[in-house]
């Protein structure tokens, strides 16, 4: 077995951050846990996705916590998630939910992104609310063995955007 040296490792990978590849947007539009906020940002830059999140005092500095990157990662601000969602779907984005559902795919199903896609991830505790829902074109879930309802918001985030983006 051969382990890669971090000098190896850097060399290919991207030599500088990008400014806004806006193919691929994760976005927790609800959150309730800031450190789940720095984990996903670091996902996004591994696979090369822009997070999106609300305007909220709390979540500029829970991004710059959580935030282990040397160089800034691509954050679009959200005034109002509905809105902004409506627009996305206008737009043409494909807008897939984390969220279980009676439509909902299995994550194992869920083809890579062939056009700009925008992850919607919920409330830790209450879900996507009811009105995001109807903006949804699909719904993806993760099937799980364990006693607990759900995965932290991060966990879940990284598991689609690594799929999505065709990396597993």
């Amino acid at each position: 077995m051969w382990v890669r040296t971090r000098a190896e490792l850097r060399g290919r990978r991207r030599s500088r951050a990008h400014s806004c590849w806006d193919h691929l947007l994760i976005a927790p539009l609800w959150p309730k846990h800031g450190v789940n906020l720095g984990t996903l940002l670091r996902t996004c830059d591994a696979v090369g996705a822009c997070l999106a999140v609300p305007h909220r005092p709390w979540i500029r500095e829970a991004l710059g916590k959580g935030n282990t990157l040397r160089r800034p990662s691509c954050v679009h601000w959200v005034n109002e998630p509905l809105g902004w969602l409506a627009a996305q779907r206008r737009a043409g984005s494909d807008i897939v939910g984390v969220e279980l559902a009676d439509e909902a795919i299995r994550l194992a199903d869920l083809p890579a992104a062939r056009r700009r896609t925008v992850v919607v991830l919920g409330h830790e505790s209450e879900g996507i609310p009811a009105e995001a829902t109807a903006l949804l074109d699909r719904a993806v879930e993760i099937p799980m063995l364990g006693t607990g309802l759900s995965l932290n918001v991060a966990v879940a985030g990284s598991l689609v955007a690594y799929k999505l983006a065709g990396l597993v």
